[in-house]
């Protein structure tokens, strides 16, 4: 099974179109159990939840990411779910739509008409300084910008979390390994910097998510709110996690628009009807249903997160066979989402697919962001930040794609352009 490092959803893909939705395989002596069919993952995600944990590769992201949110397990994670999910309220939510709007005209500001650039780097900044500033407060210090250049450095090798001989690889002396280390121990010291220097001061006014994260009280257990150490793994995963899925989403938004004028036309014409001209606002959100069904398409066909990995707790039935304890499950949203049963003709672009009145599907028809008490809890974050950054770019600029440079998809810890984004932007 060495596709599945290097070309996974094409290996997955096949087993699948050879075998069916539910395939079982072995790496070494571990027990691998592919599932490719919705209702199936459902029944993993939400209604057998209690038999299964995070995968191996979430045990490994534990060497970044700490007891965050994204890899705690058991009544730990539900606490600390429970303490974070008043801070993703939509009110809160909305409270940021102002900073996601500045760092897009920010990013906008910067192009020039013809200038060909890498459009997935710039979706990367723009989403990495959107949640550091909602996180840390609307000005970046010192040690915020300290934070996004130590997460920059590990996200140079966080696709090695995907590696199973991770613990060997980080006993050697290579210089990615002394790089991913040293980002590692600064990102943890500055967050730890952070916390510390916020406990300790009294103007601060509560409107930013770490204010939040330190006032948060577990109401339904013993009224006792995080550590400094959980407040820094939450951070710490917030930051980590919360902006490449968002800036992928993005990158595929820009890529589909491209190479699809139709839709495009109709994408320019709903931002000219809703905003007139103007920046949006997160009130605008709720009337661009085309911008939104845009975004939900493109990431149908190209998820970030275009795989879920879980590990079986015990014997569990699934789909009239038994997934046994100790197994790996592996769940492809990336093809899951172009089920044919689910989505006539699969690999057509259609945003139509989403707009208000089109018909209904199952809940589990769409994966992309989880389920059961595991499902993401920034969806309505990460939504509303790619809806107003579309649209602030939008209603300003059309991006062309280089055709010198093919866009390649690559499938590590998410889904991303392999080598770049090239687009050149065209003043509307």
């Amino acid at each position: 099974m060495a596709g599945l490092h290097h070309d996974p959803t094409g290996t997955l893909a096949d087993l699948q179109e050879r075998y069916g939705d539910l395939v079982h395989f072995r790496i070494g002596p571990q027990h691998v159990y592919l599932v490719a069919r919705g209702d199936l993952m459902r029944d993993v995600l939400v209604t057998h939840q209690k038999s299964f944990k995070k995968g191996p590769g979430f045990e490994r992201a534990r060497i970044v990411l700490g007891d965050g949110l994204l890899t705690s397990e058991g009544e730990f994670h539900l606490r600390q779910r429970r303490m974070l999910q008043p801070a993703f309220h939509r009110r809160r939510v909305a409270a940021y739509g102002e900073i996601m709007v500045d760092e897009a005209g920010r990013v906008g500001a910067g192009w020039q008409h013809g200038q060909v650039r890498d459009v997935s780097a710039d979706m990367t900044q723009l989403a990495l300084r959107v949640v550091t500033r909602a996180l840390f407060g609307t000005e970046l210090d010192d040690r915020a910008r300290k934070i996004g250049q130590a997460v920059a450095e590990v996200g140079e090798f966080f696709d090695y979390l995907t590696i199973a001989l991770l613990p060997v690889l980080l006993r050697t002396p290579l210089p990615s390994v002394r790089r991913f280390r040293r980002g590692i121990a600064e990102l943890k010291q500055a967050a730890e910097e952070v916390v510390a220097a916020r406990r300790l001061d009294p103007t601060a006014d509560g409107a930013d998510l770490l204010s939040i994260l330190l006032e948060a009280r577990d109401s339904e257990g013993d009224g006792t709110g995080m550590s400094d150490e959980q407040v820094r793994d939450e951070a710490v995963t917030l930051i980590t996690a919360g902006h490449e899925t968002t800036a992928n989403g993005l990158n595929w938004a820009w890529y589909m628009l491209a190479l699809h004028p139709e839709v495009e036309g109709r994408f320019h014409g709903e931002l000219a009807a809703v905003l007139d001209g103007r920046p949006p606002s997160p009130a605008d959100a709720a009337s661009l249903h085309y911008t939104e069904a845009v975004l939900l398409e493109a990431m149908r066909l190209y998820p970030p997160a275009w795989g879920i990995e879980r590990r079986a707790l015990c014997d569990q039935s699934i789909g009239g066979y038994t997934i046994p304890g100790g197994a790996a499950v592996l769940m492809p949203t990336f093809l899951i989402n172009r089920d044919p049963r689910l989505y006539p003709d699969p690999l057509r672009f259609d945003p139509d697919r989403f707009a208000p009145g089109a018909p209904g599907r199952p809940d589990w028809a769409y994966p992309l962001f989880g389920g059961g008490t595991r499902k993401c809890i920034g969806v309505a974050f990460a939504m509303l930040e790619a809806v107003l950054v579309l649209a602030e770019l939008g209603r300003r600029w059309r991006l062309r794609l280089d055709p010198e440079r093919p866009v390649v998809p690559q499938a590590r810890v998410s889904l991303r352009p392999r080598d770049g984004l090239w687009m050149w932007p065209e003043p509307r």
